[in-house]
């Protein structure tokens, strides 16, 4: 990430998906626990995966696998916002895909924390990575945002 994205607002994003929080999120001193931020960023990008590159991590011959993730704290959410998680895919590469991330509450202009996951192909069988093709480049393609 080579810029400052706590700047970023939701339409720097292309992808958008709405998660209520639950009670047990909130910490002891009443906002989401760190974790919880965490988690967040997996179900985005895991519905992304599965909606979009049609993933189906049981019965695929390869599948993804985090290698890298980050997430920097900018407000506190809690209980009980509704979070706009947010992606946009800022790089791809061979065999692998960095996905920037952003979470938004219900009144929020700027994300309340953003971060980036990186993903990479893997071949089941062997357990190496693979090429995600040109099939996939291209749908990810249609989720970056121009120059």
């Amino acid at each position: 990430m080579t810029t400052e994205m706590r700047k970023f607002t939701r339409v720097d994003f292309t992808y958008h998906h709405s998660i209520p929080t639950r009670w047990n999120d909130n910490d002891m001193l009443g906002h989401l626990n760190n974790v919880v931020y965490y988690r967040l960023f997996e179900t985005i990008v895991v519905k992304f995966l599965a909606e979009e590159i049609k993933l189906d991590w049981k019965s695929a011959i390869e599948n993804v696998q985090a290698v890298e993730s980050l997430c920097r704290f900018h407000k506190a959410l809690s209980y009980p916002d509704l979070i706009d998680a947010a992606l946009r895919v800022a790089k791809i590469g061979n065999s692998s895909v960095v996905f920037e991330l952003a979470l938004f509450g219900p009144e929020d202009v700027m994300a309340s924390a953003t971060g980036h996951v990186v993903e990479v192909f893997v071949d089941t069988a062997s357990g190496k990575s693979t090429s995600m093709g040109d099939h996939r480049r291209e749908i990810f393609e249609k989720f970056t945002l121009p120059s």
